[in-house]
């Protein structure tokens, strides 16, 4: 009966304690995959957007003009637009003050602009560290629920006075799923991991890039009134 036994089989034959470690492992495997897809598709999205936003402030509309379309959307601006209406927000107020120097007007929109940037890369990363966690522990976890059913089947084994392959084959079999299941969390979490970060890295760089040309639009503007 041992050689009809399948995978759920030996998952009920298994101890309460390696049923413990299947049933984490399985919930960090469902959790991992969904976190997968959410991210990828915000990922997508933010690329898209910044694109569609790049498109938008490179088409030689006028920055006031732009300013005054996305304040509308003040709640729901992310990424290039978020740093954008930020950078810009602290340029105008400051720019409307007559007291205000260049450099001290500079200073507060690249400090907004800043601030914009780091909550939006924190955004990207949202439950990032915890694909880190499952890929780096699970196959440990699972390893663990392997060493802990097999020492408990040789422990029943020593009660028998002779022991056979098919008696020892069931036990080790159960065991050794907890490895197999480690490692099916932990690979997905660690390839999707290396390729989601690699992925909020190039849009990080995307926002620094357009801070700097935005810096220097600003730049460019603040100090030639101020020579006019």
């Amino acid at each position: 009966m041992a050689e009809n036994l399948s995978i759920l089989d030996l998952f009920l034959q298994s101890g309460f304690f390696v049923q413990l470690i299947l049933a984490g492992l399985l919930l960090m495997s469902v959790l991992t995959w969904t976190i997968i897809i959410n991210r990828s598709k915000a990922l997508g999205e933010a690329k898209r957007n910044a694109a569609k936003f790049e498109d938008r402030f490179w088409s030689g509309i006028d920055l006031s003009q732009l300013y005054q379309d996305v304040q509308s959307r003040e709640n729901e601006l992310t990424g290039t637009e978020k740093i954008f209406f930020s950078g810009f927000k602290e340029f105008a107020r400051l720019h409307r003050n007559n007291e205000a120097q260049p450099v001290a007007v500079m200073e507060g929109a690249t400090r907004s602009m800043r601030v914009a940037l780091a909550k939006e890369v924190d955004e990207l990363e949202s439950s990032l560290p915890f694909l880190a966690t499952v890929g780096s522990v699970s196959p440990y976890i699972g390893l663990f629920g392997t060493v802990w059913g097999i020492m408990n089947a040789f422990i029943a084994l020593g009660a028998v006075k002779q022991a056979t392959l098919a008696m020892i084959a069931p036990g080790i079999g159960e065991s050794l799923i907890a490895t197999a299941m480690g490692l099916i969390a932990a690979i997905p979490a660690t390839v999707f991991f290396n390729r989601l970060t690699n992925k909020v890295e190039k849009l990080e760089n995307n926002y620094i890039a357009f801070m700097e040309e935005f810096t220097t639009i600003l730049h460019r503007q603040v100090f030639g009134a101020k020579e006019a």
